[in-house]
């Protein structure tokens, strides 16, 4: 193997610049050519790839976002897209492909390999912490860290007031994000899409955080359960005397410098993509399990059912007492 590339697919997470750098300073110090892939797959698609060198990676490791862009490409998802695709990379040279992403991107990356015999791996990026094959995502806990400082910022400004607060957070269907920054932000309540709640709890735990004389009510809810907006009309409706405000936190979140743990676990997956390339291996995915890097076939880590930390979540609820 002589010359590889690496793209970034899917919505953007602190730590794909450190993985790009990885990929890139592995690949290098291998001896092959590195080629990034602007765009994702849809770069791929019209052929925007440019050589990556050293300098290329230099100074990015801090920050946030992807410097390969990233874009969506419904072009791809027929197998039309893939096949220009894969004619992209045979007439370039490219023998290997990493693929930075989730889900989705794994599941084209998995298609590239089985219809056309591209050696493919990928990398978890999203802040989501979404996929069942690793303990950890990049850029979850930049995501976490981005939460819990707004978190901290508005208790303080609804506990001079005595207000409460709705806090919503990303996760359509998994609630990680919730659930880790409300621990970590000492919220009373945090509602998540794995487990269905309860108008009549949630409204009698405010009052009885009211009878204990609480002078704030934080609420940290993942989008997935409903929006912000929706929760403070209901809590309105059933709790007219008490001031509450919704706050959506947004895009902030996929953003911001990466934390340490986001750094190193990127740098620890991106050269192990490289080195798998090397092996021969391909059709890979690579998580982080019990602290310790493993790699799954894409069809098992696609097969995989991802299953929610009760531990965690009961936790959350014995400290928000």
């Amino acid at each position: 193997m002589k010359k590889i590339a690496v793209l970034t697919s899917g919505g953007d997470a602190p730590g794909m610049n450190a993985c790009i750098r990885a990929v890139v300073r592995t690949g290098i110090f291998n001896g092959l050519e590195v080629i990034g892939i602007m765009r994702g797959y849809s770069g791929l698609i019209n052929g925007e790839l440019k050589e990556m060198t050293l300098s290329s990676v230099a100074d990015i490791i801090q920050r946030g976002g992807t410097i390969l862009r990233t874009a969506r490409c419904p072009e791809f998802t027929k197998p039309e897209g893939r096949a220009i695709a894969a004619k992209v990379l045979k007439d370039n040279g490219i023998e290997g492909l990493v693929v930075i992403g989730g889900d989705g991107s794994f599941r084209g990356a998995q298609l590239l390999s089985q219809e056309h015999g591209v050696n493919t791996i990928g990398i978890p990026g999203t802040i989501d912490n979404d996929i069942a094959s690793t303990d950890y995502s990049i850029g979850f806990f930049t995501a976490v860290n981005t939460a819990l400082d707004a978190i901290n910022k508005i208790r303080d400004t609804m506990t001079s007031h005595e207000r409460g607060s709705i806090i919503e957070v990303m996760g359509r269907h998994c609630g990680n994000i919730a659930l880790y920054a409300g621990i970590a932000g000492g919220a009373e309540i945090i509602l998540v899409p794995e487990i269905p709640f309860d108008m009549d709890d949630l409204v009698d735990r405010i009052r009885e955080g009211q009878a204990r004389g609480k002078l704030h009510n934080i609420i940290v809810l993942a989008e997935g359960v409903c929006s912000a907006y929706e929760l403070l009309d209901r809590i309105k409706e059933r709790l007219p005397e008490l001031d509450f405000r919704a706050t959506i936190l947004g895009h902030i979140q996929r953003g911001g410098s990466p934390t340490a743990f986001d750094r190193v676990l990127a740098s620890q997956m991106g050269a192990r993509a490289v080195e798998l390339l090397l092996q021969g291996k391909t059709c890979r995915v690579i998580g982080m399990k019990k602290n310790k890097l493993v790699d799954f076939d894409v069809d098992e880590a696609l097969a995989m059912e991802r299953e929610f930390d009760m531990d965690m979540y009961n936790l959350s609820k014995i400290l928000s007492i």
